[in-house]
């Protein structure tokens, strides 16, 4: 049995996972590769925004929800944006933090 659809999927996956990260990393062995990788899926799949969900991120752990008193291009005001670099700063993940009060 074939899937037809599936190779659509793969061939997109592929080409992200090129443009994204291989065409700007030059790893030096299968294990760097792999490690690479690696961290490159976490990415893609916790952190990196998708287009098919909007301005949403698929795996959303820690995200806080803005309440509707706060529209959505103003911060609470007891909040802070945190950045977390992802491979080497290659790309850059962003999340809501709360600030001490």
């Amino acid at each position: 049995m074939q899937a037809p659809k599936a190779n659509a999927y793969c061939e997109r996956l592929i080409g992200s996972m090129r443009r994204e990260c291989l065409d700007w990393v030059i790893p030096l062995s299968e294990k760097h590769l792999r490690r690479i990788l690696r961290e490159w899926v976490v990415h893609y799949n916790r952190g990196r925004p998708h287009a098919s969900l909007g301005p949403g991120i698929p795996e959303s752990a820690t995200s806080r929800r803005l309440s509707p008193k706060h529209p959505r291009h103003e911060l609470p005001p007891d909040c802070r944006i945190r950045i977390k670099e992802v491979l080497g700063g290659l790309h850059h993940e962003y999340r809501l933090e709360k600030v001490a009060a």
